[in-house]
C-alpha cells in the first residue's frame, strides 16, 4: 500500500522547507532509515530519513523548490502501484524566485513580467531537428544568459532541462569536446555596473527575522573587560599534556561562564512581558559558523560538565552542525550564549542577544601586548570579552558583577577544577 510522505516539521519554528537535494531517485528501493533528502529549514539543512520501506514512486517537491510543512513530498509504495488517487488533491509547491543577473535599469516590460515557474515542460528544436525538453524557467534563464540549451544535459525525467541544470552549467564542464579551448571567463567591462540577486536561504531569512526582533525589541547595552590570560595559557598547556586530553580556550570560557551564571542568576533569565523567568539550569549555546549562516548548538546542564566534557560536546555538536546532522532538540533551550571570533583575529566586537536569553558574551582573540604588572611594564597576553545585556532583565551592576566573577575564573583556572 502506498504511503504519502509530507514535508516534515524539522524545527519548532519551521513553516516551510526547501528540498536542497534528493538522495534517491524515482524507482529506487528504500529501506527504513535510508536518507531520502536534505531539507533546508529555517535553522539548518538537515537529512530526512525514511520511516518506511518500499519503492520511491513519486517526488512532489523538486530540488530547489519551497513547500509548506505537510505538503506532499514523496510517495513510497510497491513497485508499479497505482497512485493516481493520491495525486488528485496534491497542493503545488511554491516556486523558487529566479536567480538572475540584473542590470541597473530594467525596462517596464521586464519589471512587470509575470513570474515563470517550472510546472510546464516546453520543447525546443535544434538545427538538427532534435527535440529538447526544458521548463519555461530554464528556457528563460538560458536565454538571458545566452546559453544554448543543446549544450546542457537535463537531469529531469526524459532528460528534461530544469532551472538548476542551467544555473549549474559551465562550458568547461558541460562541453567536454572543447577541452583544447580556453575556458569562457565571465567579466564585467570597466564602467559597467553589475548586480546579482541570490535567493535568501531559509536559515538566512530566519536569522534576519530573529536578530531583527531581538535588536529592536530588547534594549541592548554592552560591558567590556580585558582579561589577563597568562595563567590560563599555562594551565591549558598543562591540562593538554595529559594523554587523550584536549581543552581549548573556548572551553575555558564556556566553563567559566557556566560557573559565573550559577553565582549570578539574574543573568541567566528570560523576559516574558509580565514575568521574568529565572532558570536554575544552565544551558549554554555556542555559536557555530556554517555555510548558510550561524547555528547555535546548546550544551545542556553545562555547569555540571568538566572541562574535557565541555570540549568533547562542543566538538561533537559543531561537527554535527557543519555536517547537517544536528537535530532541532540540540539547538533549543539555551539560557545564555557565547560567540567567539578570536580564531579570526578579531580582538573586540559586540553581538546581538539570542532571545529568549538575557545576555550573550562576545569573545575576542588573545593578544600579546605590553601590560603593567607590579608597577613594571612587561609583555603579557590579554583577551577582551564583551557582555551584551537586555536591560529589561539585567541591570548594569548585575552585568558588571557577572564579568568580575568571570574574570576571576579565567585568570585563576584552578578555581574551576574545585
Amino acid at each position: 500500500m502506498a504511503i504519502v510522505i509530507n514535508m516534515p516539521r524539522l524545527s519548532d519554528t519551521m513553516e516551510e522547507g526547501v528540498v536542497a537535494k534528493w538522495l534517491i531517485n524515482i524507482g529506487d528501493s528504500i529501506e527504513e532509515g535510508d536518507i531520502l533528502a536534505e531539507i533546508e529549514t529555517d535553522k539548518a539543512t538537515m537529512e530526512f530519513e525514511s520511516f518506511n520501506e518500499g519503492t520511491l514512486l513519486y517526488i512532489g517537491v523538486q530540488e530547489g523548490e519551497t513547500a509548506p510543512v505537510d505538503t506532499l513530498l514523496a510517495i513510497i509504495g510497491d513497485k508499479g502501484e497505482d497512485i493516481s488517487e493520491l495525486l488528485k488533491e496534491k497542493p503545488e509547491p511554491v516556486a523558487e524566485p529566479v536567480k538572475e543577473n540584473i542590470k541597473k535599469e530594467a525596462s517596464p516590460t521586464e519589471s512587470n513580467a509575470p513570474e515563470v515557474t517550472e510546472t510546464v515542460t516546453e520543447t525546443v528544436a535544434t538545427t538538427s531537428g532534435e527535440r529538447i525538453f526544458a521548463s519555461p524557467l530554464a528556457k528563460k534563464i538560458a536565454k538571458d544568459k545566452g546559453i544554448n540549451l543543446s549544450d546542457i544535459k537535463g537531469s529531469g525525467e526524459n532528460n528534461r532541462i530544469t532551472k538548476k541544470d542551467v544555473e549549474n552549467y559551465t562550458p568547461a564542464t558541460a562541453s567536454q569536446e572543447a577541452t583544447s579551448q580556453a575556458p569562457v571567463i565571465a567579466f564585467v567591462p570597466a564602467g559597467e555596473e553589475h548586480i546579482e540577486e541570490v535567493k535568501n536561504s531559509q536559515m538566512r531569512k530566519a536569522i534576519a527575522k530573529s536578530l531583527g526582533n531581538s535588536k529592536f525589541s530588547a534594549p541592548h547595552y554592552y560591558l567590556t573587560i580585558e582579561v589577563d590570560m597568562d595563567t590560563a595559557m599555562a594551565s591549558r598547556k598543562t591540562i593538554n599534556a595529559i594523554p587523550d586530553t584536549k581543552v581549548s580556550f573556548n572551553d575555558l570560557v564556556v566553563k567559566a561562564c557556566a560557573m559565573a551564571l550559577k553565582k549570578h542568576p539574574q543573568v541567566n533569565t528570560s523576559w516574558n512581558e509580565n514575568t521574568t523567568r529565572y532558570n536554575s539550569h544552565v544551558h549554554i549555546g555556542v555559536a557555530v559558523a556554517v555555510e548558510d549562516g550561524l547555528l547555535v548548538p546548546v550544551l545542556k546542564f553545562t555547569d555540571q560538565m568538566s572541562l574535557t566534557q565541555i570540549g568533547e560536546n562542543v566538538r561533537e555538536l559543531a561537527g554535527k552542525a557543519r555536517n547537517k546532522k544536528i537535530t532541532p532538540d540540540e539547538m533549543q533551550g539555551s539560557t545564555f550564549t557565547i560567540s567567539n571570533l578570536g580564531m579570526f583575529g578579531i580582538q573586540e566586537f559586540t553581538s546581538i542577544i539570542n532571545q529568549p536569553n538575557s545576555a550573550i558574551l562576545s569573545v575576542g582573540a588573545i593578544a600579546e601586548k605590553p601590560v603593567v604588572k607590579d608597577g613594571q611594564i612587561v609583555i603579557g597576553n590579554t583577551m577582551k570579552v564583551t557582555l551584551a545585556c537586555d536591560h529589561r532583565t539585567v541591570d548594569g551592576a548585575s552585568g558588571a558583577q557577572f564579568l568580575q566573577t568571570l574574570r576571576t575564573f579565567l585568570e585563576n583556572p584552578v578555581t574551576m577544577l574545585a
